[in-house]
């Protein structure tokens, strides 16, 4: 076992198969799980690292001292969801099966169990055991009385510890108090995060648009880190910084403790202060600010984009800053700088590429790194999975073996 670490425990467990499947539907339900396992591997990105698959469920974590900002890690988990969300409507309009598996995949959902603690890793074949009383009280709480009280099913639990370690102080205003009590552990506090809204906004949201024809100055750099730590760099006022060359930035108008449309940053250029106001935020994809310089004519206003790609060795960040509109005078003054600042803005971001790489190698060399999970593996946690919940359903079912295959005779559990 390694030396006690401290940090987040993530649980991501999907729920719902509970209703008796054939040996032919647990095919289809053993796929449909498969699926959407690997699509919750696939966005738990550095520096979250995976521990291991559990049935239905991912289990994963994130050191203190590889921490992103408390907004960063929240909005990777709701873009999870999202994500999870668009999976299960896509397989919904895509199937034409009326079995009953396939039939069920509009009641699957997702929870995720957060908290806050120290934990030891200990190697067991090819992944990281998580080990401590920590680790005990996460999988416990899998174990809750959410949905019965709220009746919520796709949700975010986060204990206090948790909160408190995230940072955001107005955030807490829009969860949902509640308390869990188990033996040898006491009364455990608790926060829900109703995740339906998350997916309803992003369903519905509008993005600003940035006409390419109004892109007067672009440029871009290949960035050795996941979306998500280049995220958080971005979001980040004092390396903001040197990407926008200004002596120091600060936020003003968050929205409930996060970044968010209308919040801005204000960018200190010796005296005087150019106002940076997020129009549209994407988290890990996309910001749009609407910027706002002070100059001694009345100010024009420029629409700033900053992209990320997945690229071959990393993230791809492109810069894009568009003509500048408003009054006269000040929209050629504005235009005429940023005809002559393409060396000034390449240098810019590279030297926040550097910044930000040489911040993470001094976190240290030796990161944990997630395991390779094999499509066997997942498909094995997805029999697993199916066999664990049908366990739980209390209901006549089919019996899975440990190898996946369904056992000769069902019974009643």
């Amino acid at each position: 076992m390694s030396s006690a670490k401290t940090g987040y425990l993530l649980i991501a467990d999907i729920t719902g198969y509970t209703v008796f499947l054939s040996t032919s539907e647990l095919e289809h339900a053993q796929e449909t799980l498969s699926t959407l396992l690997k699509l919750l591997i696939e966005h738990t990105r550095p520096p979250l690292v995976i521990s291991r698959l559990a049935g239905d469920a991912v289990i994963s974590y994130l050191l203190q001292e590889r921490f992103l900002q408390g907004q960063t890690f929240v909005e990777m988990i709701e873009d999870t969801y999202v994500a999870f969300r668009r999976a299960i409507e896509l397989m919904v309009l895509n199937n034409t099966c009326r079995c009953n598996a396939c039939a069920n995949v509009p009641t699957l959902d997702l929870k995720f169990f957060v908290h806050y603690g120290t934990f030891g890793l200990q190697r067991l074949g090819t992944h990281d055991e998580l080990i401590g009383n920590d680790v005990n009280l996460i999988h416990r709480l899998l174990k809750n009385h959410v949905t019965e009280k709220t009746g919520l099913r796709g949700y975010a639990l986060y204990t206090e510890a948790a909160v408190q370690n995230l940072g955001l102080t107005d955030w807490p205003a829009s969860l949902s108090p509640m308390s869990e009590a188990y033996d040898h552990l006491g009364t455990v506090p608790v926060w829900i995060q109703d995740l339906r809204p998350v997916w309803q906004e992003k369903r519905e949201r509008t993005r600003v648009p940035f006409p390419p024809e109004q892109i007067l100055q672009q440029v871009s750099t290949e960035i050795e880190m996941s979306p998500e730590q280049v995220w958080d760099y971005l979001a980040n006022p004092d390396f903001r910084t040197i990407l926008i060359g200004s002596d120091r930035q600060e936020i003003i108008r968050r929205k409930g403790g996060r970044l968010a449309p209308g919040s801005a940053f204000q960018c200190f250029h010796g005296d005087r202060i150019h106002l940076h106001t997020i129009l549209d935020w994407v988290p890990f994809e996309r910001v749009l600010t609407e910027d706002t310089p002070d100059l001694p004519v009345r100010s024009p206003r420029v629409l700033s984009e900053y992209r990320l790609e997945p690229a071959e060795h990393g993230t791809r960040l492109t810069q894009s800053v568009g003509r500048a509109t408003g009054p006269l005078i000040g929209r050629v003054l504005i235009n005429t700088v940023l005809r002559l600042s393409t060396r000034a803005f390449q240098r810019d971001i590279d030297a926040f590429k550097a910044r930000i790489e040489a911040d993470l190698a001094e976190q240290g060399e030796n990161r944990e790194l997630t395991p390779e999970i094999t499509q066997e593996e997942i498909e094995r946690a997805a029999r697993a999975g199916l066999a664990e919940s049908r366990t739980d359903s209390g209901e006549t079912r089919t019996s899975v073996r440990p190898d996946g295959e369904p056992a000769p005779d069902d019974h009643t559990s």
